[in-house]
């Protein structure tokens, strides 16, 4: 049994070697002089073996940690803003909305004298979306003479839409969709873990994505595209309630007094400064 075991091993050990040979064979590659030459590069050195076990079982970040660079670090701030309560954006990439939304936060928090205040993330997360998927069907349009292999219709395909962002972003869905309380949309299991519900949107993309580009090879016309491509997005709108919930266009909200003494009553949309809305 052994002696098979070592005879198999052997035909492995050459199967390698050739298959090695022939990819050598090409220009810039890993020749076997280069190969021993790297190899004889490596001392071994007492210190190597020494840093291989501490970093096999440690964090290397830790390791590399000099604590002669943390003395007379100034970690104190000028400026300190009042965020009253920490935001979670949990097990989603929306850390670009978060932050964003938590410098509005606090600016709102110190101009109405407000408690712990959010506005809510799964609002604008809901247009980031729908604006994301929107991009994604009308780039597929605008390429739709391309063949599948081109480098955009190829990059299209494999990210039809996703949770991350910049700041940027912020700047945009709130120009655009405005801003609503936490409490008036508060956050669903899909907004807190966002990967089932990007993974199913993301299928449904594609499959939408192929259907115009069929359209558009079969020369429909730009309204039949058009029209299609608002029906398509009334799916997505539709997966998104069901994900996320429904956006308010009106709500009534309660401003309470952070010092005590009740609420200073209801707060409609329309009240609000244009900047909060």
């Amino acid at each position: 049994m052994c002696k098979m075991n070592r005879q198999f091993l052997s035909a492995l050990a050459f199967s390698a070697l050739v298959f090695s040979a022939q990819a050598q064979d090409t220009k810039g590659g890993i020749s076997e002089g280069m190969l021993q030459q790297l190899k004889e590069s490596y001392q071994g050195t007492p210190s190597d073996q020494a840093l291989r076990n501490a970093i096999s079982g440690n964090d290397i970040r830790k390791l590399a940690l000099n604590l002669d660079n943390l003395k007379g670090m100034d970690t104190h701030f000028s400026i300190k803003v009042k965020s009253k309560g920490v935001s979670d954006q949990k097990s989603s990439g929306r850390c670009w909305l978060f932050t964003g939304m938590n410098v509005m936060r606090a600016k709102a928090i110190g101009k109405y004298d407000l408690g712990s205040f959010e506005y809510s993330q799964a609002y604008s997360f809901f247009y980031d979306q729908l604006e994301k998927a929107n991009l994604f069907l009308q780039g597929v349009i605008d390429t739709g003479k391309k063949p599948m292999d081109d480098q955009m219709v190829d990059w299209l395909f494999r990210h039809p839409l996703s949770d991350g962002g910049t700041f940027t972003g912020v700047v945009d869905i709130v120009s655009k969709y405005g801003l609503v309380p936490k409490d008036v949309m508060p956050e669903t299991n899909s907004s807190d873990n966002t990967a089932r519900m990007a993974n199913l949107l993301g299928l449904k993309l594609r499959e939408q994505g192929l259907q115009l580009r069929d359209m558009v090879a079969k020369g429909a016309k730009p309204a039949a595209i058009e029209k299609s491509k608002t029906e398509m997005l009334g799916v997505i709108y539709r997966m998104l309630v069901l994900n996320l919930g429904v956006p308010p266009t009106e709500f009534e909200w309660t401003q309470y007094n952070p010092k005590g003494g009740g609420g200073n009553g209801y707060v409609y949309a329309d009240e609000l400064p244009e900047k909060v809305r």
